[in-house]
């Protein structure tokens, strides 16, 4: 073991650090917090946690700072490790300030030994983790009061454009017309940011073999699946679907000749969204039981899987301005916030419900074509019934082009192009932020 630790510390002092571009997120403020606490940066696997770690690193003194990708095939995956890791540091480093751990969350009691060094050492910790284990409604009862969480999502459009090197500041960006080209861009491919750095014959290869990663690694190694074929199955209706219940899914793997019961769909289900790849949205309902037996929606950690890989032969603008939107919803939210959808019994809808504390915040509607005049009436006879059932007047379509405000028996409606959205809270406020939740 003690050869392992000299390997991977003198690895680490002779490593230069690679080039980073600066995040809308940042991890400068958590360096010197006081108190201080354990940093959890999770998420979805690629979306740039460990180059935030990097960035971080870049700005301090690298001699007081250790990092460790326990990803590393060397590094043996026992408690022991961990047990010496610490005083191999002291002994072969002397003292330092901070310590990277990179997916420490796939050695066993990993969240014991974190608590034990804590608690002990004034060291500070900044851990990531591709797995929702990490997350502040997951982790494990040790840490509780001692971390901070910080979800980190694929990048926002302005981050998209500054890595695209494009510019509104800098006029880079002249027309809006170039504007909705880098939108599309951004739509279609997603915001990876590898994928965004990547040329575009080198795309669709990349987001294959992430989509593979993530179902072998972080679904099917992780929680040993045997099943592999049925997983691959349900993930296919998935991506080919905006949503779903149990009962539905069940009888269209049955009529494709797969056996799968319902409560392993339920099971898969939860292995799938503990990776970051999938999320699902609620119906809006005060009573539980409907909440539950009503359809929920389903979006993405990324675009670019959607349009890549859910089959379809041409692609549907719509689907991928919603989920483009509930991304951002996510990175917005508040620790008091909480997203759903509408549904009345006439099977109108209003896309995404804000609720904020114990009322709603704000409806939302997407609607890519909003020029065609009965699909106009449709989502704004919805967002007018929804207004008045949930008692909320902050009444928003985002649309492809449309922008300005109407007044619909007396109720405002604000248009506002998807761009102009996400460029509006994107970097400018708490909202802009994901979610940091000190518990």
């Amino acid at each position: 073991m003690d050869e392992i630790y000299k390997t991977l510390l003198a690895e680490w002092e002779q490593r230069k650090l690679p080039a980073t571009i600066a995040r809308d997120i940042g991890l400068a403020d958590y360096a010197v917090l006081s108190p201080k606490k354990i940093v959890v940066v999770s998420g979805f696997r690629r979306t740039g946690k460990t180059f935030l770690l990097f960035h971080l690193i870049a700005s301090l003194e690298k001699k007081k700072v250790v990092y460790i990708n326990f990803e590393d095939e060397r590094i043996p995956v026992t408690t022991a490790f961990l047990t010496g890791l610490l005083p191999a540091i002291k002994e072969i480093c002397g003292q330092i300030d901070y310590v990277f751990l990179d997916e420490v969350h796939v050695i066993s009691q990993w969240s014991k030994w974190l608590r034990r060094v804590y608690d002990t050492e004034s060291i500070r910790f900044f851990v990531t983790g591709s797995s929702s284990k990490m997350s502040s409604r997951e982790i494990p009862t040790e840490l509780r009061g001692r971390f901070l969480d910080i979800c980190v999502f694929p990048l926002n459009f302005r981050e998209f454009l500054r890595f695209r090197n494009a510019s509104l500041a800098d006029k880079t960006l002249d027309d809006k017309a170039q504007l909705g080209r880098m939108l599309h861009e951004f739509l279609i491919y997603g915001g990876l940011p590898e994928v965004v750095l990547m040329p575009e014959e080198k795309k669709i290869e990349l987001l294959r073999g992430y989509f593979n990663t993530v179902i072998r690694r972080d679904i099917i190694e992780r929680f040993h699946i045997r099943s592999e074929e049925n997983l691959k199955a349900l993930l296919r209706l998935l991506l080919g679907s905006t949503r779903y219940t149990i009962s539905k899914l069940y009888n269209s793997l049955k009529s494709l000749q797969y056996e799968v019961g319902k409560s392993t769909l339920q099971t898969f289900i939860g292995y799938i969204e503990s990776s970051y790849f999938m999320y699902s949205v609620p119906v809006m309902s005060p009573k539980v039981k409907a909440q539950m037996q009503w359809p929920r929606k389903l979006y993405f950690v990324d675009t670019g899987f959607i349009s890549q890989l859910s089959g379809k032969f041409s692609k549907d603008m719509g689907r991928l301005y919603e989920n483009a939107v509930f991304l951002e919803l996510r990175r917005r939210q508040k620790s008091d916030q909480d997203i759903f959808y509408w549904k009345n019994q006439q099977h109108e809808e209003v896309d995404f419900v804000i609720k904020q504390g114990l009322s709603v915040y704000q409806l939302i509607q997407v609607c890519y074509d909003v020029d065609d005049y009965d699909t106009k009436k449709r989502e704004i006879k919805a967002l007018y019934k929804a207004s008045n059932e949930l008692r909320c007047r902050n009444l928003i379509i985002i649309t492809e082009g449309k922008e300005g405000t109407e007044t619909y028996h007396g109720k405002k409606i604000h248009y506002v192009p998807l761009w102009e959205w996400l460029l509006s809270g994107a970097g400018q406020s708490a909202l802009s932020m994901p979610v940091n939740r000190q518990s």
